[in-house]
């Protein structure tokens, strides 16, 4: 009996020994990047007065942990190398690395993988292969109750850029590690903490909102019951599972798809003016001929895009599915299911809001070739789709419920869960690419962002911090609300949320001397939310953090200084010369008086530094550019890069 005692004794402290073990954040892994030239914090969790010892660059330094079990050493600076080898306590890290460590955050267009671009990259993507660039994605997570010291696991972590590790890895923070690394000869190290769809006010700390917004915080109280939580998630489940249950139902989703399904009595549409707005789902048929040559063959079908759900079928086999609204549509067709002859392409739709439709300026068509997987530039041998598709009504649904709460759009749970945790890790500087999800009330975002920046500072106790932020693309926000297709371009002045929204984040960066910002307002597209070029993007992104953190002397799009009313004449001076494309009047300016409406002027001219107008209204006092959801913005440098969008007082 006493030698069971003793057993049970000896086995229970070994557990406990083992659970007491040094622990590390996640962030710590084999194959990391550390900043170089600044002091590196290691910290982490152990016993109470235990001591840590860290063995790094044939030194050993040490310490002891508080009484809360918490430990940190700040190793000495170091110059770029390695690889190193890092041993804290029982546990080693290999393969790790010394440079330059980017924090890429914000929304969806950071989430954006090499996936997605692949097709406008492509050749440059099947050649990727640098283990000198090191990538790490932050696991989504939500906490309303408060900061917490650590992030989750994650499957991407501390692996070098090659083809399949970035896949499913931000397209922008791919690119921009292998940009940086390619100017500076250094390794990178590229930390993508971002979620589509969130709000500024979810990465920023409840102290930082408290004073000016207390009802924010008082809104996330009303979240931090974990039992309705719970219940409501549950609930919009149920209630996701028994809409499409009751939708299957009626639907004739056995038949529909089938190639021998006689649809002669449906309607034709033509996709590029109709729109089916109920609730539920819509089938949509075409018959394709193929000829000898191509029957057989593997191919790609390239559906554009589409609103809302699909699931895409060729001759009665699914090859396809996409459940929301914003990926391209590419299915691959296996080899041997394209026949000669006639052959049918059966979509079904499903939609529980908005209005089915197709987004124009995609392409829709069967690519055959190596070359299938390319858009850039298109594929060579291809069949284009007819825009005519027979159209039959699979069910009509009323609304389904939801108890959705999407905890990630409230205010702080982000910055709680997965901002807090990383810090203090040694970063270089701060790319803040977010704010399609606030231009429905752009007014505060100013504000917001000050306090963003101000705490993140704060809590990397980097007051100098760099931050670069990407000014929102081109798009047109009415193609997310239902609105008719093809969307006519905008030429009268509008009150533009998302153009507010690019002027907060302009003059947040003009007025912030650790901060640049990086125009996009050509690189988007008008349909597209999520545009492709996100090469482009980076490369004006490692051009901010040229000059903010490596001292260059480069050109960033031009900006405003000053703007002179003298009489009927105003007189626009910007910080570098500026060249029109074309010739005549400069599109896109606009003059308001003291009653705020604003009309389009007629007669404009470059010359130099200076841009040249005539007011059609008489005593102006502001002057804008651009200031549309999609404008067509033709004024830029010698380099190419467009002037900013911008909105500023006259000075009399």
């Amino acid at each position: 009996m006493k030698r069971q005692i003793l057993f049970f004794f000896l086995a229970l402290t070994g557990m406990i020994s083992a659970e007491a073990k040094v622990q590390l954040p996640q962030l710590f892994q084999s194959g990391m990047v550390l900043q170089r030239n600044k002091p590196i914090p290691i910290w982490g969790k152990a016993d109470p007065q235990e001591k840590v010892i860290i063995s790094w660059n044939k030194h050993q330094y040490e310490t002891v942990a508080d009484e809360t079990g918490h430990w940190r050493i700040d190793l000495p600076k170091m110059k770029a190398g390695g690889p190193y080898t890092m041993t804290v306590a029982d546990i080693v890290l290999t393969d790790v690395l010394v440079g330059d460590v980017w924090l890429c955050s914000g929304q969806s267009n950071i989430d954006v993988t090499i996936e997605r671009v692949y097709p406008q990259y492509t050749d440059e993507i099947d050649r990727f292969d640098n283990n000198k660039v090191r990538v790490f994605r932050v696991q989504n997570e939500t906490n309303t109750h408060g900061v917490q010291d650590d992030i989750r696991p994650t499957n991407i972590n501390w692996k070098p850029v090659t083809k399949q590790n970035v896949w499913l890895f931000s397209a922008v923070g791919t690119f921009l590690g292998l940009r940086m690394q390619q100017q500076t000869g250094i390794p990178q190290g590229i930390i993508v903490n971002s979620w589509g769809g969130t709000p500024i006010e979810a990465w920023i700390s409840a102290d930082s909102l408290m004073r000016d917004y207390p009802m924010l915080i008082k809104r996330l109280a009303f979240y931090q019951n974990d039992q309705y939580i719970r219940a409501q998630a549950q609930a919009n489940n149920e209630a996701n599972k028994r809409w499409q249950e009751l939708l299957d139902k009626v639907d004739g989703v056995s038949a529909y798809q089938l190639s021998t399904y006689k649809d002669a009595d449906w309607k034709t549409i033509n996709q590029n003016d109709w729109m089916w707005r109920g609730v539920g789902s819509v089938w949509l048929r075409q018959h394709i001929n193929i000829d000898k040559e191509h029957a057989g063959k593997p191919a790609r079908l390239l559906l554009g895009t589409l609103f809302d759900q699909d699931i895409t079928y060729l001759n009665g086999k699914e090859i396809g599915h996409t459940y929301y609204q914003y990926p391209p549509r590419r299915y691959d067709i296996p080899e041997g299911l394209l026949r000669e002859g006639d052959n049918v392409i059966a979509v079904r739709f499903i939609n529980k809001y908005g209005a089915v439709h197709f987004i124009p300026e995609k392409p829709y068509m069967i690519a055959f070739g190596d070359d299938r997987f390319s858009q850039n530039p298109m594929p060579k041998d291809v069949i284009p789709l007819s825009t005519q598709w027979k159209m039959h009504v699979g069910a009509e649904m009323p609304n389904c419920p939801s108890g959705d709460v999407s905890m990630q759009n409230q205010p702080t749970t982000l910055y709680n869960a997965v901002l807090f945790p990383l810090a203090p890790y040694a970063i270089s500087g701060v790319v803040w690419y977010q704010g399609e999800s606030n231009t429905g009330n752009p007014k505060p975002y100013a504000d917001y962002l000050r306090k963003l920046m101000g705490g993140w500072r704060a809590l990397w106790q980097e007051p100098a911090l760099p931050f670069c932020i990407v000014q929102l693309a081109n798009h047109d926000g009415r193609q997310q609300t239902g609105f008719p297709s093809p969307i006519v371009p905008q030429t009268a002045p509008v009150n533009s949320g998302w153009a507010a929204l690019r002027e907060a984040q302009r003059t947040v960066a003009q007025q912030d001397p650790y901060a640049e910002m990086a125009c996009l307002i050509d690189l988007g597209e008008t349909v597209d939310i999520h545009p492709l070029r996100k090469k482009e993007a980076a490369e004006r992104i490692g051009l901010c953090m040229d000059r903010l953190v490596y001292n260059k002397k480069v050109q960033l799009s031009p900006h405003p200084i000053s703007a002179e009313a003298q009489g009927s004449e105003i007189v626009i001076t910007f910080d570098q010369p500026l060249l029109s494309e074309g010739a005549g009047n400069i599109p896109e300016l606009e003059v308001a008086g003291s009653d705020g409406h604003f009309v389009n002027v007629d007669s404009s001219m470059v010359t130099g530094n200076k841009v040249s107008l005539k007011s059609p209204i008489s005593a102006p006092v502001k002057v804008r550019f651009a200031w549309k959801d999609s404008p067509q913005a033709t004024l830029h440098n010698a380099t190419g890069l467009p002037v900013t969008p911008f909105e500023i007082l006259l000075q009399q």
